[in-house]
């Protein structure tokens, strides 16, 4: 049995870890809700302009970010967290991208565009060709984009990431994230970013709308496609900083409750050996005045 410093210290090191965790639970907690508010927000908006592209789906097919093409290259835009102690948040997505290029893409040109820097730290040392880390391919500072996540800040990576597909040095682009539904499940989604996927037929049809469109159609789709694909790319960031800090606040209450737990055990082991080393001197005090009575 552990001798009783050993334990005492091991308490007071399991307590003010305990004491962090608390703090960075309810810091997770309060930024939450702010996050989930504008992803919330944002969805009426999103899914009005999914359903206007649907509508204009005629004249999506001659568009540059619509073009069908044969897979070749493919470019994965990995949305992940730039800190860790949020479970597996950025564990399920980069398994998700490692095995949709390694079944679905397989035998294609596979590069990562990384927003995030726990992903951007991992893919660096894969096969992958990494895009937009250093030098003038993509905009600086995609791992800050999380500090100001704001529409303007996202709409330039967007754009290059556009530019890149309409230059053809990219067939496919799809985006993985995780997509917030509460504070305790996330869903690791795959969704195609490039080219524009035409809609099915049955939803074209169920929300097929007659718009009078001004100044005329072709100016609206040349206006609404690129708006659209900025939105897709900002939403996907914002559902996934909301399912960062509601992975965050559920990872840090179970580390939390954990704490407590070893402390229990803890404290029940001191007393143990408290109650051990009682006894043993009782018992040696006993032995002594025996010894000098006989």
């Amino acid at each position: 049995m552990a001798n009783l410093k050993e334990v005492r210290n091991r308490i007071v090191s399991v307590s003010s870890t305990q004491q962090i965790t608390s703090a960075m639970k309810m810091v997770s907690a309060a930024k939450l809700r702010k996050a989930q508010d504008a992803v919330t927000a944002m969805r009426p908006y999103a899914g009005k302009l999914k359903e206007l592209l649907e509508n204009l789906s005629a004249s999506i097919s001659d568009g540059k970010y619509s073009q069908q093409r044969e897979i070749k290259n493919v470019l994965l835009v990995v949305i992940t967290s730039n800190r860790g102690l949020c479970g597996g948040f950025n564990a399920n997505v980069i398994k998700a991208t490692t095995r949709l290029a390694r079944e679905e893409y397989a035998g294609k040109k596979i590069s990562v565009l990384c927003i995030g820097k726990k992903g951007a730290d991992f893919f660096k040392k894969t096969e992958y060709g990494i895009v937009g880390t250093v030098g003038t391919d993509m905009p600086r500072g995609l791992n800050e984009l999380f500090d100001q996540l704001i529409f303007s800040n996202v709409a330039p990576v967007a754009e290059k990431v556009m530019q890149l597909f309409a230059d053809g040095q990219f067939d496919r682009v799809d985006l993985i994230y995780n997509q917030f539904k509460n504070a305790a499940v996330q869903i690791t989604t795959v969704e195609q970013f490039l080219p524009v996927k035409p809609p099915a037929a049955s939803a074209t049809k169920k929300h097929s709308v007659d718009y009078i469109y001004e100044p005329n159609q072709e100016e609206i789709v040349k206006t609404l496609i690129p708006l659209s694909l900025k939105t897709q790319l900002f939403k996907a960031l914002r559902d996934s900083l909301a399912s960062e800090h509601g992975a965050r606040m559920t990872a840090m209450h179970k580390a939390t409750d954990n704490a407590g737990s070893l402390i229990k055990e803890l404290k029940l082991m001191y007393n143990k050996a408290r109650q051990a080393a009682i006894t043993n001197e009782i018992l040696e005090i006993v032995g002594g005045a025996e010894a000098l009575n006989g």
